[in-house]
C-alpha cells in the first residue's frame, strides 16, 4: 500500500470514528421524562414543565424560591423586608434579590422616562389596588400623594439599606417581582442543567429549548384583553429562550358602588390618576421575565404612540399591543420580531 493510500485510509477511519462518536454522544430525546410542578404562589397559580433524563421533583426547591421572594419583596406580608421598609424601618439590610430588583427597576425607570416607577405604590393603594384600603380620590388628594412619587427619591446605599427622601414614600415591586421570581426559577433549572423547560406564573412565562418529547417548540397563548370574564386566547406564539409578560386592565379594575365609574389598576406616575386609555393590553418579549414584566407595565401607563415608538426604535425587546382606534374598534400592533413568533392555529 502506497503512503498516499495509507494516508487516505487513515483519514477515512478518523472521519468514520468521529461520526460514530458524534452519533453516540447525541442526546436520545426518546428517553426524556416530562416533570411537572403546579400550585399557588405570589397570589396566583403556577405551572412548571421541565424535561430530564430521569424523573425529577424540585417541589421543595420551587417552594423555597417563592418563599424567599415573598420574604424580600411582598407588600402583602407585613413581616417582609419591603413591608418593614415601607413602615419606616431604616435598619433593614436588603438581600441580593431586593438589590437586583431595585437595580433593574432603576434601569427601566430611566429607559421609560419614569413611566415604570415602583414608588407609585402610594397611589396604587389609594386607588384601591394594593394591600391598603382605598380613599376618596380627587385632584387635591392626587397632588398631595404625588409628592411621595419618584424613583429618584429613594436610594440604595453601599450598606444595602434603603434611604428615602421622605418617610411616607411607599415602594411597590409587585409589577416586577413576579417576573423576577420566574427568572430565579429559571436560574435554578439552569443550575440543574435542565435544557428544556417552560415556567408559567400568573400568565407570565419563560421558555427554554423546546418540548423535545413532542418534537415541537413551546407554544403559549396570549389572552384577549377584550374578555373581562373567563378567558379567550387572542394569539399563539412560540417561546424559545425568551421571557414573556403581559399587562392589561381587563381583569384588574373596580367599579365605584356609588358613581358606577370604572377605575383600572394602571396608575400613571406622571398624573397620579388611573390610566383608562386606548391601550387594552400589552405583551413584551425580553431576555428576562423581570424586564418583560416591568416594560409591559410601563407601556400600559404610556400613551399608545409613545409605547409604539419605544418598541420600534430599539431591538432588545419585542412587543404586541392591542388597542382601540378612534372608532372604538380593536386593532393590533406588533414588532417584526414578535410577528415572527406567531403561530397559525391551523398549522
Amino acid at each position: 500500500m502506497t503512503d498516499l493510500l495509507k494516508f487516505v485510509m487513515n483519514r477515512i477511519g478518523l472521519l468514520f470514528a468521529s461520526a460514530v462518536f458524534m452519533v453516540s454522544c447525541a442526546p436520545d430525546y426518546s428517553k426524556l421524562v416530562e416533570n411537572r410542578n403546579a400550585g399557588g404562589a405570589l397570589g396566583t397559580s403556577y405551572s412548571i414543565i421541565y424535561l430530564s433524563v430521569e424523573k425529577q421533583n424540585f417541589q421543595k426547591e420551587i417552594d423555597s424560591v417563592f418563599k424567599a421572594v415573598n420574604k424580600s419583596l411582598s407588600t402583602y406580608l407585613p413581616d417582609s423586608d419591603i413591608s418593614k421598609i415601607n413602615q419606616g424601618d431604616t435598619t433593614i439590610v436588603v438581600d441580593k434579590m431586593f438589590r437586583e430588583v431595585f437595580e433593574l427597576s432603576k434601569t427601566v425607570n430611566h429607559n421609560t422616562n419614569g413611566y415604570f416607577d415602583p414608588t407609585v405604590g402610594v397611589l396604587v393603594n389609594a386607588w384601591g389596588f394594593g394591600p391598603s384600603s382605598a380613599i376618596v380620590m380627587d385632584s387635591t388628594a392626587v397632588d398631595s400623594l404625588l409628592t411621595f412619587v419618584g424613583f429618584e427619591k429613594i436610594d440604595l446605599t453601599e450598606s444595602n439599606r434603603i434611604k428615602k427622601a421622605n418617610p411616607n414614600i411607599y415602594i411597590d415591586f409587585n409589577a416586577i417581582a413576579k417576573g423576577y421570581a420566574i427568572d430565579r426559577l429559571a436560574a435554578f433549572l439552569d443550575e440543574k442543567e435542565i435544557s428544556n423547560y417552560l415556567i408559567e406564573v400568573g400568565g407570565e412565562l419563560v421558555g427554554k429549548g423546546e418540548n423535545r418529547i413532542k418534537g415541537k417548540p413551546w407554544v403559549v397563548g396570549i389572552d384577549d384583553p377584550q374578555i373581562e370574564k373567563g378567558r379567550r386566547l387572542k394569539i399563539l406564539i412560540q417561546l424559545k429562550d425568551r421571557a414573556l409578560a403581559s399587562s392589561g386592565n381587563y381583569r384588574k379594575f373596580r367599579i365605584d358602588s356609588i358613581t358606577g365609574k370604572k377605575y383600572v389598576h394602571t396608575v400613571d406616575p406622571k398624573s397620579g390618576f388611573t390610566k383608562n386609555g386606548s391601550t387594552l393590553g400589552t405583551t413584551v418579549l425580553a431576555s428576562t421575565c423581570g424586564e418583560a414584566d416591568a416594560y409591559a407595565t410601563a407601556f400600559m401607563a404610556m400613551d399608545l404612540a409613545d409605547a409604539r415608538n419605544f418598541l420600534t426604535e430599539q431591538r432588545e425587546l419585542d412587543g404586541y399591543i392591542v388597542y382601540l382606534d378612534e372608532q372604538g374598534e380593536a386593532q393590533e400592533f406588533m414588532t417584526e420580531g414578535f410577528e415572527a413568533m406567531v403561530v397559525n392555529p391551523n398549522d
